[in-house]
């Protein structure tokens, strides 16, 4: 079985290698691509989940409270005790933003001097950030205007003007910048395109250069057969990872503060799902551009699907559930959660067991579809 594997494995390599527009399209695109969007690509953000962790209980915060909600941008996803819960739905994306009022705070909107309101965000996504401050800022200066406005008496009496001072503080994106936001998602997409549309036509291929009558009076099996088509594409899938990886880090200044292995791992995963995936649409195509046009016509709805572009909390409620069986989407949580936020299985055993089962069952799906047979 080793031997038949070595020369597939061979005749793979040399076969996808040795035409310079595949090669152009596997080591030169990605690093194209990744700097296109790393500069180009920005995202508007609405809805957005806020947590709210009130020491004070007064009439003035829970109004803050209120207008935050009633302004349609935010919408309270659950009130907090302490800062481990704070950190724990940061963590895992539950929450874009976290309110807190200290203690006091109501009397000091009452009182002469400035009422301190931290909102802590999710700088990871850097862009959404930007405008979820941007969206506070407005709230907190039209209630500190109507604030002001009832006082006009009391500051001509003497009174120093008096208001809520907004403190935020972004995690995971100090400088809140769109490319570090971005530029882990494009490794899923880049790994996603490429690997799909080669292994799409791996199969057809045969087909039309004549081969596949080789195969099939060879002693190989329908599974070493596939797994013959796939190793050089993982291998490949990985080179991508690494190229891209490495440009979002020395060029782009993007980190990398989690584990490597599990980024190893969890790309191993996302591969069964696409490497299948294109497999599958080889084995039911009569032609390569047949089997292109079809995985192109699987990829753009996956990246649509997938949260990059537009987030899936925005969509309608039947599409949130759809988007469950697209791998990308698990892949992107699974790398902006280990690039920026350098959290572990503990957090992302939901998202790795999502891809697993997801890559399985396209992968068998893909071998049992593969006929050793002509026509």
């Amino acid at each position: 079985m080793f031997e038949r594997l070595k020369a597939m494995l061979i005749k793979e390599f040399i076969q996808v290698l040795r035409d310079k527009r595949t090669r152009f399209v596997i080591f030169v695109i990605p690093v194209f691509q990744v700097v296109v969007f790393g500069y180009a690509v920005n995202t508007d953000v609405r809805n957005s989940r806020l947590a709210i962790l009130d020491r004070d209980n007064s009439v003035e915060s829970r109004e803050i409270v209120e207008r935050f909600t009633r302004s349609g941008y935010f919408r309270t996803v659950e009130r907090i005790a302490d800062e481990q819960r704070m950190t724990e739905l940061l963590d895992r994306g539950d929450a874009r933003g976290v309110m807190v009022f200290d203690a006091g705070f109501g009397g000091s909107v009452q009182g002469k001097g400035e009422a301190p309101l931290a909102l802590v965000l999710d700088g990871s996504d850097a862009n959404s950030a930007g405008i979820v401050l941007s969206y506070a800022s407005a709230i907190i200066a039209a209630y500190n205007s109507e604030l002001l406005s009832s006082r006009g008496a009391r500051e001509g009496a003497g009174y120093p003007p008096a208001g809520v001072v907004l403190q935020s503080r972004a995690w995971f994106n100090p400088n809140l910048e769109s490319r570090v936001y971005f530029i882990p998602a494009v490794i899923a997409m880049l790994v996603m395109v490429v690997t799909m549309v080669l292994s799409s036509m791996a199969v057809v291929r045969e087909k039309e250069m004549g081969t596949i009558e080789q195969v099939v009076v060879t002693p190989i099996t329908r599974s070493e057969f596939i797994i013959g088509k796939t190793l050089p594409f993982i291998l490949m899938g990985y080179a991508n990872v690494a190229i891209v990886a490495a440009v979002a880090v020395h060029w782009f200044d993007i980190p990398i503060r989690g584990n490597l292995g599990l980024l190893a791992a969890a790309t191993g995963l996302f591969l069964m799902s696409s490497l299948g995936a294109g497999l599958l649409i080889s084995t039911i195509s009569s032609t390569q551009q047949q089997a292109l046009m079809t995985a192109f016509f699987v990829i753009f709805p996956g990246m649509l699907l997938s949260g990059f572009a537009f987030p899936i909390e925005n969509m309608p409620e039947s599409i949130q559930y759809v988007t469950l069986f697209n791998p990308l989407r698990w892949f992107m949580v699974i790398l902006r959660a280990i690039f920026l936020k350098g959290v572990g299985m503990e957090i992302l055993w939901k998202e790795m067991a999502a891809l697993a089962v997801l890559g399985l069952a396209v992968l068998l799906t893909a071998v049992a579809r593969f006929r050793k047979t002509v026509g």
